[in-house]
């Protein structure tokens, strides 16, 4: 019975997430779920505390690269990338794809895949105006890079902040493992969606004049001193988070020059309601694993990170993830394989590519489809799903082959 209710417990809180009801945050559901679950002694007060200790820290870095994020985009950094992505591609689809190919891979990789959703998706579809050409294989390049370019750093996302610690790796050699994956799993993703949409890549473009954008060289100077600063800080116990405020700050102090009352406006940008949902949703997914789901799962994990493991792995956390999202996936999921490295990203590899199958695999798949309906550009299910069967499983065997050469190469 325990399990049960704490099942439903989390199916309440994501099917109010996914259906997102006139917008109302995620926590209005989320927080009384994880009240309950401790009233009820599904959890006791103090291992809820506790789970809500250890989530903190990764929960501040999300508010921080928030942030962040949004300054960025206020310095133009967005607009700057949208004209870059005009001017590189030449006026031709086919070459405006891989450049925003390019551009949201880095965008992901730095500043957090909700910036590639919520901040280049936009400019994406500004871009592909100017130059004359289809939106949807490069708006539709925003979602799937979001998740799936979101391999490379601990930074890149919240699940792999979430399972960094259990790693026992440092930044760097975080991002030496999962360079060779990352390149891997974009690098499949193009070639499939060069196939895919070959007949709207094949339409001749139609450009009107693209303004010219100045680089905003503060903004990116701050970008490149913080990302910097994850790999210098991190080994001597400077969390992320503290990094990516600093950062923040840097940004924010020209603007609060020119505004001061624009503080209040920055503030809000940490969207603390979002990040309450993180902390609660870490409670109840307790629940869930302490009543059955966790015994289930250890018994489905191998022991060993071999190859046949490591596809098995990152084939359960997608699965999981496209059934209750990655997020919960990856809390169920790394105690079970804390005892290998290699496992541990092998499931980083399951819940950031396998949420490309569905809608309801991660949240900033859900905010990509919101954007589209503004933008008058409805996305169908059955497209999505066409081209989530092409690229998942392609790209989790492809991503999964390279971790386990890179495991081997870097002897870990």
């Amino acid at each position: 019975m325990q399990m049960v209710i704490a099942v439903a417990l989390l199916v309440g809180v994501l099917g109010f997430a996914v259906a997102a009801p006139a917008r109302l945050p995620e926590v209005l559901v989320a927080g009384p779920a994880a009240a309950l679950a401790v009233l009820l002694g599904l959890v006791s007060p103090g291992a809820a505390w506790a789970e809500i200790v250890a989530l903190a820290p990764t929960v501040g870095f999300l508010a921080a690269v928030l942030v962040l994020a949004h300054l960025a985009d206020t310095a133009g950094v967005f607009r700057y990338a949208g004209a870059l992505a005009a001017r590189l591609g030449g006026g031709t689809p086919q070459r405006l794809l891989g450049v925003v190919f390019l551009i949201a891979a880095l965008v992901t990789a730095v500043l957090s895949l909700d910036a590639t959703v919520v901040l280049l998706t936009p400019v994406v579809f500004a871009t592909t105006a100017a130059v004359g050409v289809r939106a949807r294989p490069h708006v539709y390049a925003c979602t799937h890079l979001a998740n799936s370019a979101s391999l490379l750093l601990p930074v890149s996302n919240l699940t792999n902040l979430l399972a960094f610690a259990a790693t026992g790796l440092t930044f760097a050699g975080f991002a030496g493992l999962m360079a060779l994956p990352w390149l891997a799993v974009i690098g499949t993703e193009y070639l499939v969606f060069r196939r895919f949409f070959a007949a709207d890549l094949g339409t001749p473009a139609q450009p009107v004049p693209v303004p010219a954008a100045p680089a905003p060289r503060y903004a990116l100077a701050v970008l490149a001193l913080t990302l910097a600063g994850f790999a210098v800080a991190e080994p001597l116990g400077v969390h992320p988070a503290w990094t990516a405020a600093g950062g923040a700050v840097l940004l924010a102090l020209p603007e609060l020059r020119r505004a001061p009352r624009r503080l209040g406006r920055i503030l809000a940008e940490t969207n603390p309601a979002f990040c309450g949902f993180v902390l609660a949703l870490g409670v109840v997914v307790l629940a869930v694993r302490r009543h059955g789901l966790g015994a289930l799962l250890d018994g489905l994990v191998p022991g060993h990170g071999d190859l046949l493991g490591l596809l098995s792995v990152a084939a359960l956390a997608a699965v999981l993830a496209n059934l209750v999202n990655n997020l919960p996936a990856t809390l169920v999921l790394v105690p079970a394989v804390a005892h290998s490295p290699g496992l541990v990203l092998a499931v980083l590899i399951g819940v950031n590519v396998g949420p490309n199958l569905t809608y309801v695999g991660s949240l900033a798949t859900l905010l990509w489809r919101r954007i589209l309906h503004a933008h008058d550009a409805r996305p169908t299910a059955t497209e999505f799903l066409r081209l989530g069967a092409l690229t998942v499983p392609a790209c989790l065997a492809s991503g999964v082959v390279a971790l386990w050469l890179g495991l081997r190469l870097w002897g870990v």
